[in-house]
């Protein structure tokens, strides 16, 4: 009961109350509680439509999520074709570089005068001469925006969906079909059924990453968004209570959001479909399905990928302007990178903030988990759901807790954006990736059977003991492979990095990219992209090294 306590306690600290200071902060107007944000908020015709664009982008994002993810999910989970293991790796690609990066390369190929203009030109397509090229970003980045958000995110959906695959008990369409349904009405019958909470919680996560994403459309410069305008809002000293009542806005609709998709639309149809009882039909693909199933997996990949070539043809380009790819190369930018005093800063305070997040979220998570699937105390559901949540509240929402929590003349103002924010950047890591360490590591421990820790208690061990010289060998693989994705998702954290760390001795890695992307010039275009490449590496180091140790059991921990 201690150990949940102390759990909640911290959560209760550090999420819950900044949730609650933003909360009461939209309801106060000169001193007295008071609905005129609000007011003013639905009334205004700007903002309103910011609201429409930002929910609309959201939507396009987890459709295109769901038509890419889904489809080849199914495709490798209910046939056999050689190289499927391979594609199956390939396809978590896009996963290593986020749309916050990627937006270097998708400006450099789309804009009017980008590659592929320069390519059409080539090819007699065009006439630079006659007319302006078209901007393929369509004038505002909507689309932009929402193609580059889905190519880093449908891995997700298509985890999630493998992973519910995985679960379906194969009795239920063998039943359907010795019925005599056919293929088509088996699985709109039978399996997509079993299959929705799998697609609503990868759907919930998608669509919340897509409703609050700030990284990709500053990058853009597509600022027609509710995210955007809290951002631009932050930046500043003086906090209006308006930025707060938006940040309620926002935060109603995201949680909302997770609760229907946790507790309405993702219930299991029933607790018998929860597992597999025998291993899943597979039909093998001949030389003809084959050749389309890697053509369907690889065209997808080769598109997702597009943004990973062209942030690495930046970094190692010595100059890319006009041309349809580089005419010279160079390793200078991704050597300025540790030759450059900020630059390099930079990846060291990356690499603090998120070991010691990390640290703190393997003690934590492991703890919690154990708490959840083993023992039998008062209220773990509670406290599975409290640790859970932070998926459903995005950095940028738990950002404005922290500032207020920090704001000039608290006792915390010294850890704020404007003192030392080493120690509220290792907490905002710590809580926004908790769900990620607990989800693994619940995982492992669900599939390691109780009556190996009971053994040992009946031999004279402690409970402790038995956990840590049993169990923790056991589920080593899942500690390990959450712990890197949880150090490097931090690494790469976008949202509370770019509104807590206002000094530029304090940014981590991403806040550096930012600012060198808005320093215009070339040479800072080029260190923004090599320090992509770097974090490319990481996270693909990573993901390899998690799908490695977990295989399929890797979408476990994309749960909502």
């Amino acid at each position: 009961m201690l150990l949940a306590a102390f759990i909640a306690a911290f959560l209760a600290a550090f999420f819950l109350a900044p949730l609650g200071l933003v909360i009461g902060r939209g309801f106060v107007y000169q001193d007295r509680v008071s609905f005129e944000w609000f007011q003013r908020i639905f009334t205004n015709e700007i903002l309103r439509e910011e609201f429409v664009n930002t929910l609309l982008l959201a939507c396009a994002a987890t459709g295109l999520s769901v038509l890419l993810g889904v489809p080849l999910a199914l495709l490798r989970g209910r046939t056999r074709f050689r190289g499927q293991s391979l594609l199956g790796v390939l396809v978590l690609i896009p996963l290593i570089l986020p749309p916050f990066v990627g937006a270097l390369a998708i400006r450099q190929i789309f804009s009017q005068y980008g590659v592929l203009n320069m390519y059409l030109a080539h090819l007699g397509i065009l006439d630079f001469r006659a007319a302006a090229p078209p901007d393929w970003l369509l004038e505002g980045g909507f689309w932009g925006v929402a193609i580059l958000q889905t190519l880093h995110l449908f891995p997700i959906m298509y985890l999630n969906t493998s992973a519910a695959l995985a679960n379906i008990d194969p009795a239920y369409t063998q039943a359907a079909r010795n019925l005599g349904a056919g293929p088509l009405r088996t699985f709109f019958r039978i399996t997509l059924p079993l299959l929705r909470p799998g697609l609503f919680a990868g759907g919930t996560i998608v669509f919340i990453w897509a409703f609050t994403d700030i990284g990709t459309p500053l990058m853009l410069q597509y600022n027609r968004l509710i995210p955007v305008t809290i951002f631009n809002e932050l930046k500043t000293i003086d906090y209006s209570g308006k930025v707060f009542a938006l940040v309620f806005v926002l935060l109603s609709a995201s949680v909302g959001l997770y609760v229907m998709g946790k507790f309405v639309f993702g219930r299991s149809i029933g607790a018998e479909s929860s597992k597999a009882s025998t291993a899943a039909e597979t039909r093998p693909l001949g030389i003809l399905g084959t050749l389309l199933a890697w053509v369907g997996f690889g065209s997808v990949v080769l598109i997702a990928i597009l943004p990973h070539i062209g942030v690495v043809l930046i970094a190692v380009a010595d100059e890319w302007t006009g041309t349809i790819l580089p005419e010279a190369y160079t390793w200078r930018h991704l050597a300025a990178v540790f030759q450059d005093q900020a630059t390099y800063r930079s990846i060291l305070n990356s690499i603090k903030y998120a070991g010691v997040a990390t640290a703190v979220d393997v003690v934590l998570g492991c703890v919690a988990a154990w708490l959840i699937v083993r023992s039998r105390i008062w209220g773990r559901g509670v406290l599975d759901s409290l640790a859970m949540l932070p998926l459903a509240v995005p950095g940028l929402i738990l950002a404005a807790g922290y500032i207020i929590l920090t704001v000039r003349g608290s006792l915390l103002e010294s850890i704020g954006p404007l003192g030392n924010p080493f120690g509220i950047l290792v907490i905002a890591y710590s809580v926004r990736r908790l769900p990620f360490m607990l989800r693994g590591v619940a995982a492992g421990l669900q599939q390691v059977p109780e009556s190996l820790e009971e053994a040992a208690r009946n031999l004279g061990s402690r409970p402790a003991g038995a956990a840590l010289r049993i169990t923790v060998p056991l589920i080593a693989a899942n500690i390990i492979a959450a712990g890197v994705l949880t150090f490097s998702f931090a690494m790469l954290e976008v949202s509370d990095s770019l509104i807590l760390a206002q000094r530029q001795v304090h940014f981590p890695i991403t806040k550096m990219i930012y600012e060198l992307f808005n320093a215009g010039t070339p040479q800072a275009v080029h260190m923004a992209a090599a320090l992509g490449v770097y974090g490319m590496f990481l996270l693909g180091g990573t993901m390899a090294l998690a799908t490695l140790l977990l295989g399929r059991r890797l979408g476990a921990i994309f749960r909502a």
